[in-house]
This record gives C-alpha cells, sequence and structure tokens, in this order.
C-alpha cells in the first residue's frame, strides 16, 4: 500500500522506491511512503494563494468555529485511529494522548476566539498617546503572515504532533504544510483524510508530504514559518539552512531534552508523597515506552533515599507487562520502529560506560503475545549514576527510550544545579509538600526550563503529569530543548500574525481596528444604544446623558447599603495627611449611579450586562459634584446559536467614560453586554 501525499488539492503518490514501514509489533509492512518528484515550489505557492488567501477572509471567530467543528467531527471517528495506531507499538493509553489529546488541542484552540476580535486580525493592546491635545495616536496591529507553516514533526506522536501545531496557525488564518515523520506517516495520513473528507477547512489550509521530505525548506520565504520538533542535532541544522538566514524565517525549534524530576526532602521513604514520585518516574519511563521528548531522563533524589528509591522503582518496572499493546494487561508496547531500538540500544551502552544499570537489560526480557526479534521491544533501562557532577554522559546522552537515571542530591541547590547540567529542558518537575521548598526550586530552576511542575498530595488527582504539555501553555525550553515556545494559547496564535504599529487620527485607528479610540469622535445615537439590536449598532455612536450631582446623603446610604465604611467615605477627621479634602464618594458608587444614568430601563435587545473590563476611578468625586455619562459602542463581536433554540446575539463592549462638571474624567470602564440580533426580536 502506498501511503500518499495530499498536495495542492489531490491525493499523490510519490515516485521512486519510496522507504518502506513496518507494524512495530510484527514487522509486517505496513505500506511504502515517498516525497521524491514533489514539487516544493509548487506546493508552497499554493498554499500561500489557495490557502492563505481563504483563511484570511475568515474571522477569529470563524476560524474558531471551524476548528470546533473539527474536532467534533474527528472525535466522531477516532476508533479508527485507535486501530491504525497499535501499529506504531502504542497502548490503548498511549494511543489516548496522541489522538485525544491531539482532539482536545483543536479544542482549546477553538475556545480562544473569545480573546479576540470578530475580524480577520488582532488589535493588540491599549493606544498610545502621542500628541498634546489627542489627534495623533498609535496603536498595534496583528495581521496574518501572508505564506504558510511547515511542521516538520517527530514520530513518536503523529497525531498529536500535527494537531497542537496546525489548530494555532488555522487559529492565526495562515495554511499549513505538514511533514511528518516517515516512520509513522501512515497514522497522520490516515487522520488528514478524514480531515480533507469533512470539508470543514478551506481548501489549500492543509497539505501532507510524507516520505524523507527533502529539499521542502528550500523555497521558502520571509513570510512563512517553519516548525521543528526532534533531535537538537537535525534542528540545529536545518536552522541554520541558508534560506532560513537569508529570509530571516521564523524557526521555532523543540528538541528532545534531557528532562528531570526532582524527589524532595520531606518526600521520605513511606510518605504518599514519596509514592507519587515512584509513581510518576515510572509513567514516564513506560508511556509511549519513553518516547516522548517530554519523558524523565533524569530523576533526582535526597542522598539517603537513593538506595530506597531504587528498590521500589525496581519493584514497580518489574510489574511492567512488556508485549502486543492490543492484548490485556500489557502496559507498555514497542518502540517505533526497529531503527530506534538499534539507536537507543547504542546510547544505553555509551552511558554504561559511566553508570550502571540497577534494572533491566539489553537482551534478557520477556514480551507477551508477540516475536520479540520480530518487534521494536525494549526493556525498561534504569541506570544509577553516584557521583552526577563527575560522570556527566547522563547531562549529554538521551537514549530516547524507557530509560531513566538514578542520581543523589546534598541539598536543594545541588539539585538545581544537577538539573541545570543539562544544558536547558522542556519541563522538570519537583514532588513536594513544602511550598517553601517547592518556591526556591521553581525560582532556581525556571531559567533552565520552559515548563516546572510541582507535585503534591493535594493537587496529585487532578495533575495531567510531568509528561504532559498544555495547550493554554507555553511548550518549549531553553539551551538543548531548542530555544523555541509553542501553543501557549493566545501566545501561540499570535506567532503566526505580524504585530505592526499604526499612526493617525482616532477616528482613523478606529475605523481600522473596529474600536472605539479614546479621542475620537462620538456622534449622538439617533435611538438609545439599549434599544438598537445588534446589527444595527455602529462603533462609535453614543448615548450623552442626563446629569446627577452626588450629595453626603448618597456616599452616606451607598456605605449602609454596601457595608462599605472605609474610613475616606465615613470618616472626614481620618483625612490629615491623605489624598483627599473631604468626605469621597465610593467608586463603585460612582459606577453604579453612572449606570443610573446609562442604562434605559425598558425591556429591549440588550439580553444582560455580565461583566466589566479595564475599570478605573481616576478623579475623587466630593458631595456637590456633578456627572454626566459619555456611553460610548467601543466593539462588536458575533456570536454563534449553540442550539436551533438559543438566541440569535453579539457580544457589545460599551466604554463608559463618567465626567464631572469640569468635564474632567473620574472613573472610565468597559461594560460586556449581550444584544439580541433583529432576527429575535
Amino acid at each position: 500500500m502506498n501511503i500518499q501525499n495530499y498536495i495542492a488539492g489531490q491525493w499523490v503518490t510519490g515516485s521512486g522506491k519510496g522507504l518502506e514501514l513496518h507494524n512495530a509489533v510484527t514487522g509486517e509492512a505496513v505500506g511504502v511512503a515517498s516525497s521524491d518528484g514533489l514539487d516544493y515550489a509548487a506546493i508552497l505557492d499554493y498554499g500561500r494563494r489557495v490557502g492563505g488567501a481563504a483563511l484570511r477572509k475568515m474571522t477569529f471567530q470563524e476560524r474558531g468555529r471551524m476548528l470546533k467543528a473539527l474536532a467534533l467531527y474527528l472525535m466522531e471517528r477516532k476508533e479508527k485511529f485507535y486501530e491504525l495506531s497499535y501499529a506504531t507499538g502504542a497502548t490503548r493509553i498511549d494511543s489516548w494522548i496522541d489522538i485525544e489529546g491531539g482532539i482536545g488541542n483543536l479544542f482549546a484552540n477553538a475556545s480562544l476566539r473569545r480573546q479576540f476580535p470578530d475580524l480577520p486580525y488582532y488589535v493588540d493592546g491599549q493606544h498610545a498617546p502621542l500628541s498634546k491635545n489627542g489627534t495623533f495616536i498609535g496603536h498595534h496591529i496583528m495581521v496574518p503572515k501572508r505564506g504558510v507553516a511547515i511542521h516538520i514533526n517527530a514520530f513518536n506522536f503523529p497525531i498529536w504532533g500535527m494537531l497542537e501545531k496546525i489548530a494555532v496557525n488555522l487559529m492565526a488564518g495562515v495554511p499549513a504544510v505538514v511533514k511528518p515523520s516517515e516512520y509513522t506517516c501512515y497514522l497522520t495520513e490516515l487522520m488528514v483524510r478524514e480531515i480533507i473528507a469533512s470539508k470543514l477547512l478551506p481548501e489549500g489550509a492543509l497539505q501532507l508530504v510524507v516520505g524523507l521530505g527533502r529539499g521542502i525548506i528550500d523555497h521558502v520565504t520571509n513570510q512563512d514559518v517553519v516548525t521543528f520538533t526532534g533531535s537538537a542535532k537535525t534542528g540545529r541544522l536545518l536552522k541554520a539552512h541558508p534560506r532560513i538566514l537569508e529570509e530571516s524565517v521564523p524557526f521555532n525549534l523543540e528538541a528532545d531534552s534531557l528532562n528531570a524530576c526532582v524527589l524532595g526532602e520531606d518526600a521520605k521513604p513511606g510518605t504518599p508523597a514519596f509514592d507519587l514520585f515512584i509513581k510518576e518516574v515510572h509513567r514516564e519511563m513506560t508511556v509511549k515506552t519513553g518516547q516522548k521528548c517530554t519523558a524523565v531522563r533524569r530523576a533526582i533524589v535526597p542522598e539517603a533515599y537513593l538506595e530506597d528509591v531504587q528498590i521500589a522503582l525496581g519493584q514497580r518496572l518489574a510489574k511492567t507487562t512488556i508485549g502486543n499493546p492490543r492484548t490485556e494487561g500489557v502496559r507498555m508496547g514497542a518502540l517505533a520502529t526497529k531503527e530506534q531500538v538499534h539507536r537507543v540500544r547504542e546510547n544505553v551502552e555509551l552511558l554504561m560506560r559511566s553508570q550502571q544499570i540497577a534494572y533491566g537489560s539489553l537482551d534478557t526480557f520477556d514480551v507477551v503475545d508477540a516475536n520479540r526479534e520480530a518487534g521494536a521491544f525494549f526493556s525498561p533501562i534504569l541506570f544509577v549514576n553516584n557521583d552526577p557532577f563527575k560522570h556527566r554522559d547522563v547531562h549529554e546522552i538521551e537514549a530516547f527510550g524507557p530509560v531513566s537515571t538514578l542520581m543523589p542530591y546534598r541539598t536543594l541547590e545541588e539539585a538545581a544545579e544537577i538539573v541545570e547540567l543539562g544544558k536547558g529542558s522542556l519541563v522538570t518537575s519537583i514532588i513536594t509538600n513544602d511550598d517553601n521548598t517547592a518556591r526556591d526550586f521553581v525560582v532556581n530552576t525556571a531559567h533552565t526550563n520552559g515548563r516546572v511542575m510541582v507535585l503534591n498530595e493535594k493537587c496529585a488527582r487532578e495533575s495531567t503529569g510531568h509528561g504532559s504539555p498544555m495547550p493554554l501553555l507555553t511548550h518549549g525550553g531553553p539551551g538543548r530543548a531548542g530555544g523555541g515556545e509553542e501553543m501557549g494559547g493566545k501566545r501561540g496564535v499570535l506567532h503566526y500574525l505580524q504585530r505592526t504599529s499604526i499612526q493617525g487620527h482616532p477616528d482613523t485607528i478606529a475605523h481600522i481596528t473596529q474600536q472605539y479610540q479614546p479621542g475620537g469622535t462620538r456622534p449622538e445615537a439617533e435611538k438609545h444604544l439599549f434599544r438598537q439590536h445588534f446589527e444595527d449598532l455602529k462603533v462609535g455612536d453614543t448615548v450623552y446623558t442626563a446629569k446627577r450631582t452626588i450629595s453626603e446623603a448618597d456616599i452616606v446610604n451607598f456605605a449602609n447599603v454596601s457595608w462599605d465604611h472605609f474610613y475616606a467615605h465615613t470618616d472626614a477627621t481620618s483625612l490629615d495627611g491623605t489624598l483627599f479634602e473631604q468626605r469621597v464618594a465610593h467608586g463603585y458608587f460612582i459606577l453604579s449611579a453612572a449606570a443610573g444614568l446609562f442604562v434605559d430601563p425598558k425591556k429591549g435587545p440588550v439580553l444582560l450586562n455580565y461583566g466589566l473590563e479595564e475599570c478605573r476611578f481616576i478623579k475623587p468625586v466630593y458631595p456637590g459634584a456633578t456627572i454626566g455619562v459619555k456611553f460610548t459602542v467601543k466593539e462588536k463581536i458575533d456570536q454563534e446559536k449553540r442550539s436551533d433554540e438559543d438566541v440569535a446575539k453579539g457580544i457589545v463592549k460599551f466604554y463608559v467614560d463618567v465626567y464631572d462638571e469640569t468635564g474632567e474624567s473620574v472613573a472610565l470602564a468597559t461594560i460586556l453586554t449581550m444584544v439580541k440580533k433583529r432576527n429575535q426580536a
């Protein structure tokens, strides 16, 4: 069977002999993958012209809904992915991380639409006043890059590796060309076939290159983005590609690293925290057969507990059944390929020069319901290194399989020094119930890690674990880990956008950003804004309210109703040496009084107010002051109906400017409302 490429809207078989792929468990042929003969210049051009143009016409809200629909579609078809995933050597639990973890990234990124405007581009931050009278301001917008995202992924997560990356670039409005590892690309191909069949993505938004993919970055431009997940050595070679350097192409490198797990001194043998450590290290050694870029390679424990940890971890490893992942009771499957067996073995033999094997064997171990020689099986290997400062191979060599090394530390500072010997990691974890220990360790290791996880009894039940990067948190790390950063929720989306500063009159900037800008023209609304449906509201339209004079009785009454008896509001004798000249009105009362002025009380299109943003009290309001409100449409965000019975509506942000008799603002806020559309009147 030929594993095919999906390019320029067609499924294409590469030319030449190709690479024969094998079932990791049985050794049987799975298919042949080839990318020979592909025109990469044409592939990238197609993505930019066709896919990019279509995605850029969509708003963030539309892209988010697209990702949500795709996630639901793929989840309904997940079992076919599980079935093929067994061929990669993965157990059901291993595949769950890859398949449903990957689809979960689609869901998570789809939810980010609530943090973006109803526009194809993003308005970043606040305006910058650039002139004395406010007629010239600056702002920042971020627009989708007009290139493609080229994702070169590793063999260990053929689905998650693709979905966690394309979820982000698609949300940003940038198409992708995915080049998975040739060894497990057959599973990626199956997923892409389902994505294309769904017809949920615009044509050209996703292309797939299987096989070796040599030459794929020879035609990149400064508008493209390249990401690479895999070995640090290969990543550095690609990052130094002349085309990457000449075009200043953003290159995100996420490399395998020597991650660590540290046992706190308070987590003594026999305690639940000690047991958590044993469980965590064991899981990181055996899940995905240790083939994770985040797996624990160095287990760092107090010197006095080294023997106890060795015994406990060895006993747990001895209960781990290795074999056919389809067979009930099997807890660890095979490595992805026979090639990986050779590579892991070579690195284990290198590590044996400076440290001793405490558990496991390169040649003698049992497998269940499988032929050990035909499949890509490997025994868990636990090393002990009694002097990690002297014997440093463990900080240089990574065996990318079920391999980890125990090593002792004498002080927490020394544990942090050992972590740093790895020269940059994706993740380090510490198991401790002592929050002072946690704080000191995190502060002293954060500079050399992309993520630090603190595990204790209070969070263990719900913890996602040492090895699980999460969609809304950044994934990456300094130094050996590649120096890159991906995912991270909104941060990840911004990687695929070009930030540009814009300057001009507030009215012009408001028109570009589709957000009201302070200092801009505020035409008076012909009809009260609360009487208008979502479609009819215009950014900048304003209600100028009646005015109200604030009295001492107002302040006293609000204090009694709210129980807010702060001295500045209620005790005129305590104001000496303060910022206040006399009793001052509560800021929240001023905001409440403002609502009384701008709200139209009759039933109408406004369904509810549900929050405040950027509320500021900027000038004291004393008894006798007179306030009014300028109530302005600041921004509109469309919202989808969740069901046929749901009310068609949108989110409207209103800018509330409360001013006094001098014309100066005393309070500013943005209120969030839900407003009906006309067809729901």
